[in-house]
Parts: C-alpha cells; structure tokens; sequence
C-alpha cells in the first residue's frame, strides 16, 4: 500500500508530465509565450529564435512523453529515476536563465523551485 508521500510524489509527477507536454505545446503553437520564460531581449518573432524555441518544445514534449511511459509501465523506482533524471534537466534551465541575466522570478520562481520539486518527488520515489 503506497504512503501519503509516495501518494503526493505520483501526483505531482503526473502534474508535471502533463505540464511539460502542455508548456511544449505552448511554444510550438504560440511561440510569443515563450517572452518571459527567462532570458531578456527575447525576440520571439526572429525566425532564427523560433527553430530554437521548437528544439526546446520537441524536448519538454518528449520528457513528458517519458514520464507518462514511466508512470503507466513502470515502477515507483523507474518514475523516482526519472524526476531525477528530468530534475538536472530543469536545474540547467535555470543556471542558463541566471547566466543569461534573467530575472530572479524565472530563475528562482520557475526554474529552481521545479528543480527543488522534481528532485524531492523522485527521491520519494526512490525511496518508496
């Protein structure tokens, strides 16, 4: 029977696999979203940024797609290795965020605390 804890971790790693699918979506289809994601100056109308910006999309989509796998065939291990794995991820996202001058919001509001969520989920996991 799982705890509460593991109980939550699920959760919120089904929020997030739904959430990175929907966000990726987002910058596919309404690439002007993605002017406050973190990095000033962004110009998303420049052809040269929205290829970049369809990368990162292509990226959040199938991390998300991963983590669906994860939580419908496998384990609690498997999903726990998972947020892990997508928590480096994320912490990347907000040190090129921090580097690039963003604000602290993005960095610290966005990036960091779903680093610090992701990271603390899969450790339940794991630990489940």
């Amino acid at each position: 029977m799982p705890t509460a804890a593991t109980t939550a971790a699920t959760v919120i790693t089904w929020a997030i696999a739904v959430g990175i699918i929907v966000i990726g979506a987002r910058l596919l289809w309404a690439p002007q979203a993605a002017a406050d994601f973190g990095i000033p100056g962004t110009r998303t109308d420049d052809p040269t940024f929205r290829a970049w910006l369809s990368v990162l999309a292509v990226r959040d989509i199938g991390y998300g797609l991963f983590l669906l796998i994860a939580l419908i065939g496998g384990g609690t291990r498997l999903q726990g290795w998972m947020m892990l794995a997508g928590s480096a991820v994320t912490l990347g996202d907000t040190l090129i965020t921090k580097l690039s001058g963003g604000p602290a919001k993005a960095y610290y509001g966005i990036h960091g605390s779903t680093t610090a969520v992701m990271a603390a989920a899969g450790a339940v996991l794991l630990l489940s």
